[in-house]
């Protein structure tokens, strides 16, 4: 609990980019409006053209309390909705939750102490993934785990320190205005490539495990396909706008598919020895698996594929991410500065 008084605390302003949350909003913007924090908070809803009854409950919370207000974001895009929220804010402390992400308790009064005690730019912590269907438990599992999602703190979790990013992010507004916001170009991996110019500025992203954030995952195999095609798709474009920003970890589900496909091509046309790739995958497959948390018996059945889904999609995406993408990114216009806000920051 944050010691301050509640007339020091900065005002917070929590984005929520949303599209197509009716299971999880309301959920979602509660666990913001219950945070024990003594400062004036503030909650903004960037609506995409959502099919289901999203804007019809963001409307619901809206007319319920007059800290939540909603905005357009036509496009549906990400970080177009980001920055449509944090346009539409005002507070000096700018808190990214999403239409999926519910807050523990103590969440933004922590976030606030530590963006003033380490003198950060961004803090962060874990996206703590849990299910809620057998399919949904074998991919928290997944997503928990170092044979899952390699060794990232965000997933993972660790020890606290400077780190290359953190999920979702609890932002100075000065730093953002900076900036200017997300780059909308980028669908996928805004977060990461806010960071990396976050830190090439100067400034601090500091992780936390004190920070956490219950994340649903993806409810079926072909969506959770779609999102790591994408996040390898955006992640290759990443690197190419991003000199030296690659890293191992990136490379590993790449590596992997090739790999595999590879060793089941030769060892069908020159000679057996090379299914020796396959079945080293499978091998790593099963360990993570036996390594895995306790669950129900079918998602523990679910739990191979769930991993091997999440790699092989994110190597797919990687490798056949489109230079066109990157192109376009390059001869985009540089973020424009957000407009300042005259409240006193942390």
């Amino acid at each position: 609990m944050n010691t301050k008084a509640a007339e020091e605390l900065p005002a917070v302003s929590v984005i929520m980019p949303v599209l197509n949350e009716e299971r999880h909003l309301r959920t979602a913007v509660r666990r913001i409006l219950e945070q024990e924090y003594g400062g004036e908070l503030e909650v903004v809803i960037a609506l995409g053209p959502s099919g289901d009854r999203t804007d019809e409950i963001a409307a619901e919370l809206a007319a319920a309390d007059p800290r939540v207000r909603t905005v357009p974001n036509p496009t549906g895009r990400t970080p177009a909705g980001l920055n449509a929220a944090i346009r539409a804010s005002r507070h000096p402390v700018v808190v990214r939750v999403d239409g999926h992400g519910l807050l523990t308790p103590g969440y933004i009064a922590t976030a606030v102490r530590l963006l003033d005690e380490m003198d950060a730019a961004n803090v962060g912590g874990v996206m703590h993934a849990e299910g809620e269907t057998d399919w949904e438990h074998a991919v928290a599992a997944a997503m928990t785990s170092k044979v899952g999602v390699g060794n990232a703190a965000f997933h993972t979790g660790g020890l606290a320190g400077p780190a290359d990013t953190v999920y979702l992010g609890v932002f100075r507004r000065a730093v953002l205005e900076r900036q200017g916001g997300y780059n909308e170009e980028f669908v996928r991996a805004q977060d990461w490539e806010l960071n990396y110019r976050i830190r090439q500025s100067g400034g601090l992203v500091w992780f936390t495990p004190q920070l956490r954030v219950t994340y649903r995952p993806r409810p079926t195999m072909r969506a959770l396909a779609k999102q790591y095609r994408d996040y390898g798709r955006w992640r290759r474009v990443v690197t190419r706008y991003h000199r030296g920003s690659v890293n191992l970890r990136y490379l590993a589900p790449p590596a992997a598919l090739l790999g595999v496909l590879a060793g089941l091509l030769l060892g069908i046309a020159l000679h057996p020895a090379f299914l020796a790739l396959p079945v080293g995958y499978l091998a790593v497959i099963a360990y993570g698996c036996l390594r895995g948390p306790r669950m129900p018996f079918k998602a523990r059945l679910l739990h191979p594929f769930a991993l091997a889904t999440m790699h092989m999609s994110w190597g797919f995406g990687f490798l056949t991410s489109p230079r066109k993408l990157a192109r376009r990114v390059i001869a985009s216009t540089p973020p424009a500065p957000i407009d300042p806000v005259t409240t006193p920051g942390p």
